[in-house]
């Protein structure tokens, strides 16, 4: 037997292989996110063209290895559900060495997450990098999240305008601080949310069906120190959204651990008032989270708001970013007085000043009482979350808009009242997969709510005082929506999303009046779809499109006549909008975010406000057109400058005899400010806030006048754990209206028929509030 050839083949085949073991090397690293946490989980494929790409996944200290990796060319990707798509490096692999590649990834804007500290959140203009975290961070251009650290340096007068953070949203007040706010946005008058569709702390806000309006969405509850982040997006193109988020959508975090105990005690002019606890001692394995907030406020007015607050949230949370779960406790209770919007008349004949009340027994009192629960699970390649809330709310509500046109010797004054309890879920489950070797990602979801509307009722009232009941139904609205979503890489520069969503409502309604009782139900389908190109050089495009609804008031639906015993005609109960939008990102410049969209939106029926009844009512179809800038500049870590530009148009799309503006609707809003966070123990910002001149009814007759505000806040870091703040609201004390209306009313001795008027409700003079935060 001749062995020696065989004896000569094994030596070279062991040295062959022991010089490519030799070459061989290992790329190794740690991934986490945006706060220096570690993530756990994350898919990490290391790729080269022509072969079959090597995958690991990240342990719980967020470390990952290849090893035995030949020489060559690779790119090392890295996948999370709730993160970027994909996070991507190129690196060069040569000899026998050790490749350490560290990654930080960032959030996505839509990220649904149960366990967030107050940096969560973050900006792209904030991180190192952003370019390669920016794929797969955003669906459309209008997409984005409000971190922690800007609300902390932003002078905020009322909770409310934590929403003012959103490019192109105003939020002013017409009434009572405690009335639910005034929103404006994309060419829409809002009324108090019947477009905008807002949840806080996994609860949502809008309010079906509610005795003063549809959508009706009073946040007076929240708390801006504990709030972790705003996610916002614009236009109905998101399966997971339903109701109401036609103009756009709002969800406000709260924080599940805070960075230290304070104590904030604050005070004002216009007896201001203020108080908060908050804390977030470890219990057990997890965090419990505890807020407490009174407060007081009688504002300008000639009769004194005397608004009281009193507030408290209880938050209890365990886990991470990837697997946790929340359980939280809310409860609310406020009572005011109000002012009105006054007649311009009335102050210029000096019947009152421009703080003064027509009549002063308006007011109401109100509380919201909601518990939620939140659960997620995650793997390396899968995320489901499911959330079961139930809120007991309670509105009383006095009013009086015309004053004495309707009833010229008791006046119009009407008592609104809404009394419910809500129950609701939402499970939603998420997917990583491969179709044909491009990365895939699927997501289910499933929707339930329920509103039991045992009183909605409408009196007539003089002094606080009933006159005669006009309307007193209970009502039932049960909704249910399911819906998917695909998103696919196609290429590394292409990605698209296509999603379907069917919703279906079912309205029961005991009427005061019987001919007005019944059941109705309605359904319908919004498909929704985008496509994303790029990234080049840090900037992205987008190109999105959708269909979504918004519900009109349950009643409208069965009614068949008026108080009167007239014949009306009953609403649709789901009315259809559609939109489209184009608009690109970009990071290409080192610290600086800035994103542009041109978009539209047509609606099937407009809400008009009616001055008569002080709420809206259906109207006919409209349609907008519109644009908007956003920047976002940080030269420095204590320094950033912001600049956000909004134009819209909006027109009735029928002819309308009246005129085709539809009245009330924003057309420009400019938002712009400097902000410093931590120089030399030093913090605030200045900011310029523009509302823009509307059409205060159809034929363009009669416009608003823009107000223009500017609002200062400075700080200090007097000691370690003592800072001192100011707050000037108003600064440059400007005689503006906080918002106006068009309508007719009658004052004492006017003709029967009443007067058309403007009406306005002024912005407050410039305020002056001092404040200390205690930290422990």
């Amino acid at each position: 037997m001749r062995t020696g050839p065989v004896i000569l083949f094994c030596v070279c085949t062991l040295v062959g292989l022991g010089s490519a073991a030799a070459q061989a090397a290992t790329v190794a690293g740690t991934v986490r996110d945006q706060t220096g946490g570690a993530l756990p989980g994350v898919t990490v494929e290391l790729t080269m063209p022509r072969a079959a790409p090597l995958a690991a996944s990240t342990d719980p200290a967020g470390r990952y290895r290849f090893e035995g990796v030949a020489p060559g060319t690779y790119t090392l990707s890295f996948r999370l559900l709730n993160f970027g798509d994909q996070y991507r490096r190129d690196l060069q692999v040569s000899g026998a060495q050790t490749v350490t590649v560290d990654a930080v990834l960032s959030l996505a804007l839509s990220a649904d997450v149960v366990v967030v500290a107050k940096r969560t959140f973050a900006n792209l203009a904030d991180i190192d990098n952003p370019a390669e975290n920016l794929v797969g961070i955003a669906q459309s251009a209008s997409q984005g999240a409000i971190t922690a650290r800007q609300l902390d340096v932003r002078p905020i007068m009322r909770p409310g305008e934590v929403l003012e953070t959103v490019p192109g949203v105003i939020i002013t007040q017409h009434s009572g601080e405690g009335k639910a706010n005034q929103y404006f946005l994309r060419g829409f008058n809002l009324d108090h949310g019947s477009d905008f569709a807002m949840t806080v702390a996994g609860t949502p806000v809008n309010m079906p069906s509610h005795a003063h309006s549809q959508g009706y969405s009073d946040i007076n509850f929240m708390i801006p120190e504990i709030v972790a982040g705003v996610q916002f997006s614009k236009g109905p193109y998101f399966a997971e959204q339903g109701d109401f988020a036609t103009a756009g959508s709002s969800n406000i975090t709260y924080a599940t651990e805070l960075d230290r105990p304070i104590v904030h005690a604050e005070v004002g002019a216009y007896g201001f008032r203020r108080a908060l606890f908050a804390a977030s001692p470890k219990v057990g394995n997890g965090h419990l989270l505890a807020a407490l907030e009174t407060s007081t406020n009688d504002g300008p007015w000639t009769v004194p708001d005397s608004y009281r607050k009193f507030n408290g949230v209880l938050r209890y949370s365990q886990g991470d970013q990837v697997n946790g779960f929340s359980l939280t406790a809310m409860g609310y209770h406020g009572t005011w007085r109000a002012t009105e919007a006054s007649p311009t008349r009335a102050v210029d004949a000096g019947l009152i000043d421009r703080f003064g009340s027509i009549d002063a027994s308006d007011g109401g009192h109100t509380y919201r009482y909601a518990a939620a629960a939140d659960w997620q699970h995650g793997t390396n390649a899968t995320l489901t979350k499911v959330t079961a809330y139930g809120i007991a709310y309670d509105l009383d509500l006095i009013s009086n808009f015309t004053f004495f046109l309707n009833d010229p010797v008791h006046g119009d004054q009407i008592e609104q009242v809404d009394h419910r309890f809500v129950s609701g879920a939402k499970v939603s489950h998420r997917r990583l997969t491969r179709w044909g070797g491009r990365g895939v990602q699927n997501t289910f979801g499933v929707q339930l709510r329920n509103d039991v509307i045992p009183e909605v009722a409408l009196f007539h009232t003089e002094k606080r005082v009933r006159l005669d009941t006009r309307a007193d139904d209970a009502v039932l609205v049960t909704s249910a929506g399911v819906y998917a979503q695909n998103e696919i890489e196609w290429t590394r520069w292409f990605r698209t999303s296509a999603g379907v969503r069917l919703d279906g409502t079912r309205y029961r309604i005991d009427a005061l009046d019987t001919a007005n009782s019944g059941v109705t139900t309605a359904a319908i389908v919004s498909p929704k779809g985008g496509a994303i190109f790029g990234p080049w050089k840090g900037t992205e495009f987008y190109l999105n499109a959708g269909t979504g609804f918004h519900s009109n008031s349950a009643q409208g639906t069965t009614i068949t006549r008026d108080a009167d015993g007239l014949p009306v005609d009953r609403v649709t109960p789901l009315v259809r909008a559609k939109g489209g939008e184009v608009g690109v990102r970009t990071v290409a410049i080192p610290h600086v975010q800035t994103t542009v969209s041109l978009w539209t939106l047509r609606l099937g029926s407009e809400l008009v406000y009616n001055g008569d009844a002080g709420a809206t009512e259906p109207g006919p179809a409209s349609e907008r057109h519109g644009v908007e800038l956003a920047n976002y500049y940080s030269p420095y870590k204590w320094l950033t400058f912001d600049g956000d530009l909004s134009l819209s148009r909006a027109r009735f799309s029928d002819v309308q005899p009246a005129g085709q503006f539809v009245p009330e609707a924003v057309g420009t809003v400019v938002s712009a400010g400097a902000s410093v966070d931590g120089f030399h123990r030093a913090f605030g910002s200045l900011r310029w806030r523009y509302f823009g001149p509307r059409a205060l009814v159809q034929d363009d007759s009669v416009r608003s006048k823009a107000t223009s505000l500017v609002n200062m806040q400075g700080g200090y870091q007097l000691l370690k754990n003592l800072r001192a703040t100011v707050d000037i609201f108003n600064l440059l004390n400007e005689q503006v209206s906080d918002i106006d209306y068009y309508f007719a009313s009658r004052l004492p001795g006017e003709p029967l028929g009443g007067v058309e008027d403007i009406h306005f409700h002024p912005a407050a003079p410039r305020t002056i509030r001092i404040s200390a935060v205690i930290g422990f």
